[in-house]
């Protein structure tokens, strides 16, 4: 099981858009010099809706071939089409991906039961660890914590990113879940939090900029020290709220260029950060000791 701080990467970019694979593999270098427990690869933050398959492929196996088996990468391969999830999964399945992390089929707006459904076709056309998302804020489809529970009894369905921030939710998939099925919050804000309560990790915006401070306060929620993963996480909870100042990864790639981490390249329909983002996510970084 992988566990810990997860970082739900982004994808780097030129100013005309192209995918910029050198910044690429510097920052998955510097994940695994900052002791990044795993990577999500072309995940919401990685700008997934916005790349074609063929790209989106690419970027899952240049990612694998840079990491080169020093830290596990999960691909995202989720789709709102069941189809279009059995083709990306097969390929991440190709390229040696560790697991995979499927949002719920987003715009929509299946049912409970089609949402079984969808996870099972792929979880049954693909043999490869499958990791649920639950981002009901992004999809406009909510998955019940009972939904979650049934699938848990799939056998390669190993884990769900709840992004709700709702710690109850943890609770419940956690009492009632498979044997081994793992949970990772899908909040940065709540996260320190459900990994007190039993969550098993955190897939992290915030890990974008400050890894090493996520990997540090994980590890200590994950051992029970509350006083110190609270701690740490205190120092971070300016860039938990004002990396979403304006729609993920808009923030998060304006810090890392201003980093010096990756240039300034978005795909339409986002834009870069306007200006009056820029000082208060500017003093968020300060106070992580990341700028």
């Amino acid at each position: 099981m992988i566990r810990g701080n997860v970082v739900a990467l982004v994808t780097p970019m030129r100013e005309n858009g192209d995918v910029d694979f050198e910044a690429l593999r510097r920052l998955v270098d510097w994940h695994v010099e900052q002791g990044t427990d795993a990577i999500v690869s072309v995940g919401t933050t990685g700008e997934s809706a916005t790349l074609d398959e063929k790209e989106h492929c690419e970027v899952i196996a240049r990612t694998l071939e840079y990491a080169d088996g020093r830290l596990p990468v999960i691909a995202g391969t989720g789709a709102n089409a069941t189809s279009e999830a059995i083709r990306l999964t097969r390929c991440a399945a190709e390229a040696g991906a560790d697991a995979c992390l499927l949002v719920t089929p987003y715009y929509n707006k299946p049912t409970q039961e089609g949402l079984y459904r969808h996870h099972c076709a792929v979880a049954e056309a693909v043999d490869i660890p499958q990791i649920l998302y639950n981002v009901p804020g992004r999809t406009a489809c909510d998955m019940l914590p009972e939904t979650a529970i049934r699938l848990s009894r799939v056998d390669n369905i190993v884990g769900i990113k709840e992004a709700t921030g709702d710690l109850e939710r943890i609770r419940v998939i956690r009492e009632d879940a498979g044997a081994g099925f793992a949970i990772y919050s899908g909040d940065d804000a709540t996260g320190c939090e459900a990994m007190l309560k039993g969550a098993d990790g955190v897939i992290s915006v915030t890990s974008n900029l400050a890894p090493a401070q996520m990997t540090a306060m994980c590890r200590a929620a994950l051992s029970g020290d509350r006083e110190k993963a609270e701690e740490i996480d205190r120092r971070l909870a300016a860039l938990h709220r004002n990396l979403f100042l304006e729609s993920n990864p808009i923030p998060a790639k304006w810090a890392l260029a201003e980093m010096g981490r990756i240039g300034k390249g978005i795909r339409l329909p986002l834009t870069w950060l306007s200006e009056p983002c820029h000082e208060p996510l500017r003093e968020a970084m300060r106070r992580a000791g990341v700028l």
